[in-house]
This record gives C-alpha cells, sequence and structure tokens, in this order.
C-alpha cells in the first residue's frame, strides 16, 4: 500500500518558499538558508504545525531522511491465503485490527447486538459519522489554520477578530479580516481552513 507523503509548505518572514513533499521542501529551504536575511518557518499541512528540519548532509542524505513520495511505499505481508485463487462469498475488506478496551456493560451490550462486535462498532461510528455532517473535519481544519497563523501572524493587524470568524465558521468573513495580511500567509490560511479533498494536498 503506498504511503502518502508527508506534504510541507515553507515561509521566509511573510512569502511563500516552497510546497510540496518533504524533501522538495527541505531542499529548497536548505539552498536559501545562507542568504536568507529573515525567518524561515515550514508548516506540516496536515496539522499546520511548524515543522524543525534537519538541514545536515548533502543533498543525497537529505533526500535519504526525507523520501520522495513516489519512490516511498509501505508494503504489508499478505497472509498466505491471499495468494490462493479467491472462493466465493465477499471480498475481503480493508479492515484493520487494533486493540479496542472496553468496559464489562459494554461488551455486555455488544454481545447482545444482532452481529459479531467489530460489525456493530463499525456500524455506530458511520452513523455517528452522518450525524456529525463534517463538523469535526471543520474543527480540525479551523485547527489547523489557527495553529498556522498562531506561528507566523500572531502580531499581524486583525488576529483576534480573523479567529474568532474562523472559529465561528464563518470563511467569507475570515477572509476579508485578513485582507490587508500578505498575501502568501492569507492563501495559506484559507487553504488550511477549508475543506479537503485528496487533490488539496498532491
Amino acid at each position: 500500500m503506498r504511503r502518502r507523503p508527508q506534504m510541507l509548505t515553507a515561509f521566509s518572514d511573510d512569502l511563500r518558499l516552497a510546497s510540496g513533499p518533504a524533501a522538495q521542501v527541505v531542499l529548497a529551504v536548505k539552498a536559501v538558508e545562507a542568504d536568507s536575511q529573515g525567518t524561515v518557518l515550514v508548516f506540516d499541512d496536515q496539522t499546520g504545525a511548524v515543522v524543525d528540519l534537519d538541514l545536515r548532509g548533502s543533498v543525497a542524505e537529505i533526500t535519504a531522511r526525507f523520501p520522495d513520495s513516489e519512490a516511498t511505499e509501505t508494503v504489508a505481508e499478505a497472509p498466505e491465503e491471499t495468494t490462493r485463487p479467491r472462493g466465493r462469498g465477499r471480498p475481503r475488506l480493508g479492515v484493520v485490527a487494533r486493540e479496542v478496551t472496553l468496559l464489562p456493560r459494554h461488551w455486555d451490550w455488544l454481545e447482545a447486538q444482532a452481529g459479531s462486535a467489530s460489525q456493530v462498532l463499525r456500524r455506530l461510528i458511520d452513523e455517528a459519522r452522518r450525524a456529525d455532517s463534517g463538523q469535526a473535519e471543520a474543527r480540525a481544519a479551523w485547527g489547523r489554520s489557527y495553529r498556522f497563523l498562531s506561528a507566523i501572524a500572531g502580531d499581524l493587524p486583525g488576529f483576534e477578530d480573523a479567529s474568532r470568524a474562523l472559529f465561528a465558521g464563518d470563511l467569507d468573513a475570515f477572509g476579508d479580516r485578513m485582507d490587508r495580511w500578505p498575501g502568501d500567509i492569507k492563501a495559506y490560511a484559507l487553504r488550511l481552513a477549508g475543506p479537503r479533498s485528496e487533490t488539496d494536498w498532491t
């Protein structure tokens, strides 16, 4: 299974320096490190948090520490039976086995439900996700954007007003509060705060 790369964005003061897979951004930061007179900060696109980079060594050594996404794969050893012809019945799903710790009353309730404990838990999670209507994802996006802004824009005028608009979920007002800010900061903050798709972070 191919592992998604760590995607980073680097800023030199208020200008976006580079965006992309970790190896690409690290090399871009190293290239300007000696000449840059400002502060260089690198952010994780997934979390909005500042990332500390190890810039020591040659280009090859850095690339080895931050492998390119296209060359990196996580390979899981297939169970022996998957190499045999598939018989009748439902195909295997992408199920991941992990430990779940519950109190006795929770196990008692699960055992009284129709289906296995795993089936019941999956059904409950799916129902909770539907009921959530994307609110959890939206809150995570607001948190990403706020972490970025706290690190780079805390001293800019209107920061508190922008933060209030962000956590109110009013992205139009959020953008308006940043109108007088540097364009690259505003654009990245809105990108982190908005809905994500598979193409947003590639």
